[in-house]
């Protein structure tokens, strides 16, 4: 069953579920010295991230941060690029504190993706903080998701769908523009998390959260498989959970 919460705005969104984050970052640090997240990209965490790198009594020196996706062939310095968006939004407030695995796809993807999968293996993640696709994904795992891979990073193709709302969301001049591969962690390592937070705000994101919410475990809808998790909390505001029965 998924803890679902459906919060006034953006803004109030994104400060609970910074709070959530921080309380569990605070626990694990607590009872282990240490902790270890992913953080998310795109839209909907811009007012999340902003609450948690301002968070208090957090010692960042003792978190390690994995990321879920990247561009194949992105270079840093793009405008779209992941990892530029996290060392602005989340590594530099932090003053470089927090120890963190940029997802790298300007070379061999595949080989990015092993060396990824063997760093991430040797960490228990405490918190996931992501979003959910307008086509329903979950990273960059589109529909229809593998679901079965033990893989931690993938090398994938993106669909239309997802091309269009990075086009949409403005991070590309036009689909053409939008890189058709990616390397995105896989469904069964978001799910090893012992906490996932999903920020889904807007509007078109409603069906996809029916979806997730309401239909199926199915891979055609792959953020539906945060039905299976122990501890996923859903955070919505009233435009993204108005298709909700």
């Amino acid at each position: 069953m998924v803890d679902t919460r459906i919060l006034s705005d953006k803004q109030v969104l994104g400060a609970t579920g910074a709070a959530l984050g921080a309380a569990a970052i605070r626990q694990a640090i607590a009872q282990k010295g240490k902790a270890s997240i992913i953080v998310a990209t795109g839209a909907s965490q811009f007012e999340l991230l902003q609450n948690l790198v301002a968070a208090q009594e957090i010692d960042w020196s003792r978190v390690t941060a994995f990321h879920l996706d990247e561009y194949v062939g992105m270079d840093i310095t793009h405008p779209a690029s992941f990892r530029k968006y996290l060392q602005e939004r989340f590594v530099a407030p932090l003053g470089g504190d927090v120890t963190f695995h940029p997802v790298n796809a300007e070379g061999n993807p595949q080989a990015e993706a092993k060396r990824l999968s063997a760093v991430i293996a040797e960490h228990d993640i405490d918190v996931c903080f992501a979003g959910i696709g307008e086509n329903c994904h979950l990273a960059f795992n589109d529909p229809p998701a593998d679901f079965d891979t033990e893989e931690p990073y993938i090398v994938v193709t993106l669909d239309e769908a997802c091309r269009k709302q990075q086009m949409g969301e403005g991070w590309f001049p036009s689909l053409d523009a939008v890189p058709e591969q990616a390397i995105s962690m896989s469904i069964r390592q978001i799910l090893k998390s012992r906490l996932v937070i999903l920020s889904v705000p807007d509007a078109r994101k409603a069906q996809a959260v029916k979806d997730a919410l309401e239909g199926p475990v199915d891979p055609r809808h792959p953020a539906s498989i945060v039905q299976t998790h122990q501890q996923a909390i859903l955070l919505l505001d009233p435009d993204s959970a108005s298709k909700l029965s």
